[in-house]
């Protein structure tokens, strides 16, 4: 109960002149301790012009009327009072000196109340003034905090006790207060409406840890068993201070993640769970929970959690690391290079942890790197060698992902060592194996007879690549004296090279070179028979060349799209004066096809006719059948 409020001083003077008025003083509230005693200090004053003989007065209990029959407190003319108030009260003032002031002792509950006195100057001069005194028994000391207690900030509390009892004086004490501060008692204080106070005093620097602590004040009276104890909160204000976070956050891809966070204020804190400046959740609040479903690399990174009330704020950072595997690693890097020139490609991708990244080559491992995130392949003074498919693998223990690049090396071409020409019966096949980038044109040069067949003949040569090998074949059909002579040519932006064929494998006879047995065999059967023999040859070579130029006519142009290569058509160096064709060949022709031979490809013919037997050749265009015919008719003779 607070019993120090301040209220205005009332005092009701009489005047000392002629037409005075009738008036009291008194406290307008008074405090006592249960047990205790309590002086009610009390003046009045009435006209002078009275002049009473003898001053009588009446304190009444709760009521300034006597018709209403109140308790009497004190009576002075007949010392009657009421039950409750017999042996407690007696009168300290003299009521002649206008001194009206009542001692009440041993008071309880039931006289707490209004407390109204009566002047009686005999006859008719008699007033109840309506000031009065309102009596509170407590049974507490008062303890006065200030209304905001701020941690830090130096505050005063108090404790007052009502000391109104002239035979009790009280002795103040305070409890709980270790560690706050030594109190300072001030002792006994008139307050001003004439009442007495016992105040202690007790200052301290608060803080966070004191909000809620009961401090109390204890006053006894020496002497009595009389004892009282009063007790207050303390209701200390402080800033925000996060107490509860959690730490740094592993998570898998696509799982659920809760991040708490929790302060200590008063009051209670604003709670905000933000990220990048963009506020997720945020509420009044001892602790927020943030809820994350399923959670992607995107929302990797750092979360904060801010707390503030009007007192001050705090902050705490909490790392969320999302793991997962590596992307697709990114190839960024020059494809397409120059034999000589230096590469760099740059291999990189993304994922938490960092991923093992290795670029592969036909499974050989040409460089990597651990727990990094981008791969740099150095390739100086590139060859050809270097021309081909890259993997780049990332890999972690979530998982593993590759991508695939192809690096293309440009160079003049190179003519491997595969290139030969060989003979096998009445075909000569000559190969061009060229190695280069981009793809070459290739040509086939016959100095002999001063011709060249490129690509673009397709009927007479056939090209295949693989990678970066092409493989030109040029097919030469017939009967020549010597090999001929092929040179393979082969060009694209960066250079040409040339190169004469070497012949491998049975080469064609030259003149004079049959075997012993063939001339074992012409001395058994003699000129004639060597004559006979020959006309017959020479017929059937004759038959089978006109045979073979009716095919070349009559069949479908598509033979030469079979699966054999494409060989070069010999109208390109026929002589002029070949018969026409004759109904035997129409028949050989038939048989041909009937034996299979219909899919035969256009060739070179290297011979000469029957009816071109009777000129003499040059020497560049021996043929085989003159050969014969020249060394039978050395045998005849």
């Amino acid at each position: 109960m607070i019993f120090l409020t301040a209220l205005p001083l009332f005092w009701i003077m009489i005047s000392a002149s002629r037409g005075g008025h009738w008036g009291a003083w008194m406290p307008s509230s008074i405090s006592a301790f249960e047990g205790t005693c309590v002086s009610i200090p009390c003046r009045f004053d009435f006209p002078d012009e009275l002049r009473p003989a003898v001053v009588h007065g009446v304190w009444y209990f709760n009521s300034p009327y006597p018709k209403n029959y109140p308790p009497v407190v004190f009576k002075s003319r007949t010392q009657v009072v009421h039950e409750s108030f017999q042996g407690r009260s007696r009168l300290l003032g003299d009521l002649g000196l206008r001194n009206c002031t009542l001692l009440l002792s041993n008071v309880s509950p039931e006289l707490g109340g209004k407390y109204y006195f009566r002047g009686d100057l005999g006859g008719y001069n008699q007033y109840t003034f309506s000031e009065h005194s309102v009596l509170d028994i407590v049974n507490t000391p008062n303890i006065v905090v200030p209304p905001e207690v701020v941690a830090g900030t130096e505050v005063e509390v108090s404790c007052m006790v009502p000391d109104n009892c002239p035979e009790l004086r009280p002795e103040l004490s305070w409890l709980g207060h270790e560690g706050l501060g030594e109190p300072a008692v001030l002792g006994r204080l008139r307050e001003d409406e004439g009442t007495w106070v016992q105040v202690s005093l007790l200052h301290f620097v608060p803080t966070r840890e004191a909000n809620g602590h009961r401090l109390g004040c204890q006053a006894s009276f020496p002497n009595t068993t009389l004892q009282f104890e009063g007790y207050a909160s303390m209701d200390v204000k402080y800033p925000p201070v996060i107490v509860e976070m959690n730490s740094s956050v592993e998570a898998i891809e696509g799982s659920h993640v809760s991040l708490l966070c929790g302060a200590d204020s008063n009051p209670p804190p604003l709670l905000t769970w933000m990220r990048d400046g963009t506020v997720l959740r945020e509420a009044v609040a001892e602790s927020l929970l943030l809820e994350l479903e399923e959670v992607t690399p995107a929302e990797d990174g750092v979360y904060a959690c801010l707390a503030e009330n009007a007192y001050g704020q705090d902050n705490r950072t909490v790392g969320l690391s999302v793991m997962y595997a590596p992307w697709k690693p990114t190839v960024n890097g020059t494809m397409v290079a120059v034999e000589g020139e230096t590469v760099s490609i740059l291999c990189s991708t993304q994922s938490n942890p960092d991923p093992i990244l290795t670029i592969f080559k036909e499974k050989q491992i040409l460089s990597t790197v651990i727990y990094e995130s981008e791969l740099q392949l150095e390739l100086p003074a590139v060859s050809p060698e270097d021309d081909g498919e890259y993997w780049c693998v990332a890999e972690n223990q979530y998982g593993q992902r590759a991508t695939a690049f192809n690096l293309s090396v440009e160079f003049a071409p190179v003519l491997l060592l595969e290139s030969h020409c060989a003979a096998a019966r009445d075909t000569v096949q000559c190969l061009c194996v060229v190695k280069s980038n981009p793809e070459p044109s290739v040509a086939f040069e016959l100095p002999s007879r001063n011709v060249t067949v490129n690509e673009s003949e397709r009927e007479f040569v056939y090209s295949e690549r693989s990678g970066l090998v092409l493989t030109s074949i040029l097919t030469l059909r017939g009967q020549a004296q010597a090999p001929p002579r092929v040179i393979c040519t082969a060009r694209n932006l960066y250079g040409a090279k040339s190169l004469e064929l070497p012949f491998q494998g049975a080469p064609l006879r030259a003149p004079g070179s049959f075997l012993s047995s063939d001339r074992l065999m012409w001395a058994k059967i003699g000129p004639v028979g060597a004559v006979v023999a020959f006309a017959i040859l020479i017929a059937i070579v004759c038959y089978i060349t006109q045979t073979r130029r009716k095919k070349n006519v009559t069949e479908s142009p598509s033979f030469s799209a079979g699966d054999n290569p494409p060989v070069l058509f010999s109208s390109d160096f026929r002589i002029s004066g070949a018969p026409e064709k004759y109904e035997s060949e129409r028949r050989l022709g038939s048989e041909r096809r009937l034996l299979g031979l219909r899919g035969e490809p256009p060739e070179l013919d290297l011979s000469y006719s029957h009816s071109d037997l009777g000129k003499r050749p040059t020497k560049d265009s021996y043929t085989l059948t003159e050969e014969l015919a020249e060394y039978a008719e050395i045998r005849v003779k």
